[in-house]
């Protein structure tokens, strides 16, 4: 790996044009490469241009590829949940976690209950996001859309900045019904929000579920048998039919196979307003990996359920195809041991009863670069679109995703043949397991600024708690509705 050094000038730096020059770097955006110096003044991408003067304090980017931060749009962090229980990763460790894996901007998860308002849990998310080293965005789930929480709370919600819902077609303390899914996408037209999808068949899953416990097929191998595609499938189906009832833009979250992919290419050849999401999960574990002895499969259950190998090379072709544009990490962590984690429940409760999700915050760029760019699946400009540029864009995230005059000083210095075997211990999260251990990733972030703050170096996190920004988003083109009506009719007015 190039060695990195910075240097400054006593004195000179307070009559420097800029505060920080990058120089001597590969800069990369989704649609360009070029050698070219990054001038950052104020936090901001001052300059792009060969041999900037080394004013200030400069970075020696020679042979390291200068990529935007990663933009993740869907991470669970600190996340209240209705028993009363959170999330194991603070914004503290989570922030870790994604600077070390070259993310400088998150959007996460303000919780609603079935039963109550949203007011004083967003509230309570809020404080607790105060303590970030991200800069963050909040979408905000929505499971009982109550008159007060459409007519009152909701437009009180975007107007504080928060422009996405998300609503869960699944899971017992989550999922909304058909009805409610339409109003929470009537309401989401009305005030300019995007909606985002957690798809899968509630009733279909607990029907399957059933059925696998009465004939005593309990362990963790057999949720994937609980969700097979089929069920995946329906719901991606019914969500963008809905949508399109009600002419709402919509993402699909963590699409698992190319299936599900297919449901949304139909939806986008019909002209509709319709984007899907996958995460490294999907690219790279299975179904089999539940499969291990005693409760070790536990470590690989998430929902959707990974598939089998054959399905990630019918999922990089559906990448390729613009079919999915953003790759998340869905980063959810329950650790293995532990009472608030894996096996809260205990070691011989059926799969039913084992918390979903993995952690992925740090080890999604390193994946999706190795697995794609590496191996000649995509190119570089393409992984910088998939994991930066295009999660800001579809979510109105302005100055974020990119490296151009005037965006946010958010950069990441990458070792494109730096060859690394992922441990738990360079995840840097809250978490006791990574479902990655000892895969082997060719390209590695060694150093990461955050508006023009050096952030982590060499694998050491050095922001301050706290020093992260909330992100407020307004209207934005990507969000805004089609015009298009069955019959002319509104039903959303």
């Amino acid at each position: 790996m190039r060695s990195l050094s910075e240097s400054g000038r006593e004195g000179a730096a307070v009559m420097a044009e800029f505060d920080l020059v990058v120089r001597g770097g590969t800069v990369v955006t989704a649609t360009d490469t070029m050698r070219a110096d990054v001038g950052i003044r104020a936090g901001k991408v001052a300059a792009l241009a060969d041999n900037l003067p080394p004013e200030g304090r400069v970075i020696d980017a020679g042979g390291l590829l200068v990529l935007p931060g990663g933009v993740d749009t869907h991470c669970h962090i600190e996340q209240l949940e209705p028993n009363g229980t959170v999330h194991e990763d603070s914004f503290v460790t989570a922030s870790a976690s994604a600077f070390a894996g070259g993310t400088t901007s998150v959007i996460c998860f303000a919780s609603q209950f079935k039963g109550r308002p949203i007011g004083p849990t967003l509230d309570d998310y809020r404080r607790r996001a105060r303590a970030s080293m991200l800069d963050y965005a909040l979408h905000q789930i929505i499971t009982d859309p109550t008159d007060e929480v459409v007519e009152k709370e909701l437009p009180a919600v975007v107007a504080s900045g928060i422009r996405s819902f998300k609503v869960f077609m699944t899971y017992d303390p989550l999922h909304v019904d058909d009805r409610q899914m339409l109003r929470v996408l009537a309401a989401a037209k009305r005030l300019g929000a995007m909606v985002a999808v957690h798809c899968e068949n509630y009733a279909a899953i607990g029907f399957m579920t059933e059925a696998l416990l009465r004939a005593g097929l309990t362990a963790p191998k057999y949720h994937a048998w609980s969700r097979p595609p089929v069920v995946e499938r329906e719901a991606t189906y019914r969500a963008i039919a809905l949508a399109e009832l009600v002419d709402t833009p919509i993402q699909v979250f963590h699409v698992s196979c190319a299936e599900v992919a297919e449901e949304i290419a139909r939806a986008q050849g019909r002209g509709l307003k319709v984007w899907g999401e996958t995460c490294p999960q999907y690219l790279t574990l299975t179904a089999a990996d539940m499969d291990r002895p005693g409760f070790e499969g536990a470590k690989f259950m998430c929902s959707p359920s990974p598939r089998d190998a054959a399905e990630h090379e019918r999922m990089w072709g559906m990448i390729r195809r613009g079919v999915l544009d953003v790759i998340s990490s869905d980063h959810c962590g329950y650790s293995y041991e532990g009472t608030s984690g894996k096996s809260q429940n205990g070691r011989d409760v059926p799969f039913r009863d084992i918390p979903n999700g993995i952690p992925g915050l740090a080890a999604r760029l390193p994946i999706v670069f190795s697995e794609g760019v590496a191996k000649g699946r995509i190119s570089v400009n393409a992984f910088v679109a998939l994991t930066a540029t295009n999660p800001a864009r579809l979510y109105g995230l302005a100055g974020k995703g990119t490296i151009a005059i005037g965006a946010d000083a958010d950069l990441v210095l990458w070792d494109p043949a730096r060859k690394v075997t992922l441990t738990n211990a360079l995840m840097h999260h809250a978490i006791d397991y990574t479902p990655y251990e000892g895969m082997e990733v060719t390209g590695w972030p060694v150093l990461a600024i955050r508006r023009g703050e050096v952030v982590m170096r060499n694998g050491t996190v050095q922001a301050e708690p706290g020093s992260g920004r909330f992100l407020p988003r307004g209207p934005y083109a990507l969000a805004t509705p089609r015009g298009v009506v069955a019959n002319g009719f509104d039903p959303a007015a």
